[in-house]
Formats: C-alpha cells, structure tokens, sequence
C-alpha cells in the first residue's frame, strides 16, 4: 500500500490558511492525507489568533511553523499542492498536479471571520480526504 498523499498546502504568509489546512487534515484525515504548508512570502510566525481558534476546536498545531516553498521540512516533491495564495504557482510545481482553492486570507480580521474563514478550509479539507478516500467516485466537471 502506497500511503497518505503528501498534500502541501500553500498561501501568501504560510500564517494562517495553509497552517489551518495542514492542521485540519493532520487531525481529521491522516489516513490519506501527509499534510505540509508553505508559504509565497513566508511570515516567519503562525498568527495568533490562528492558533487560538484552532485549539478552541480541539485542533493542535503541534510542530508547526512559517516556512517557504523550498523549506527542507517539506517533503519533496509533494503529490498534490493546494494553492490558496491566489498567486499562478503552476512554474513552481511543474509536474505536480496543483488544485487552485479560492479562500479568504483572515489575517488581521476578526475572530467571527476567522472562524467562517476556517470553516470554508475544514469543509474542502475534508471534500479532499474523501476524493482519496474513494478516488473512483471522482467526477470531472
């Protein structure tokens, strides 16, 4: 048996959306999922608020960090990468399939938001995990 896919997740600062979606699948779908995140332009730290909303959900962000594209953390290359940086990163990954995930960036907003925002992320997460759960049932559109 082959293992989880190793999915990375990407966005702009590597502090808030794609440490969601790592969080989320490592907590709720490790079956199938290896997850890792990166960002464009890598902030250097994991919002605050990010992690507090995570951990009010049960969720730990144990082990995580801001990083960039090329960190050696990150396993290389990735099965998948998940781009909610809204930037065309398609040069970056050559070769490897890239779904483009249109997502809110929460920094700086407010708690509600964040929450909403971590919603949209869990529920594609998961729409993820059960694409590889069951890769048969998947329609192109």
């Amino acid at each position: 048996m082959r293992g989880p896919a190793k999915i990375l997740f990407v966005c702009v600062g590597n502090a808030c959306r794609s440490q969601m979606a790592e969080a989320l699948a490592r907590r709720h779908a490790a079956d199938v999922i290896a997850p890792s995140s990166a960002g464009v332009a890598p902030l250097g730290r994991v919002d605050s608020m990010t992690r507090a909303f995570l951990l009010e959900r049960g969720v730990p962000m144990d082990g995580q960090f801001s990083k960039g594209l090329h960190d050696d953390s990150i396993p290389q290359p990735p099965d998948r990468v998940i781009n909610m940086s809204g930037v065309p990163c398609r040069r970056l990954f050559e070769g490897c399939p890239i779904e483009d995930w249109e997502v809110e960036d929460p920094y700086g907003d407010d708690l509600e938001t964040c929450r909403r925002i971590c919603d949209d992320i869990e529920a594609r997460v998961a729409d993820l995990a059960a694409r590889l759960r069951n890769p048969a049932a998947t329609t192109s559109d």
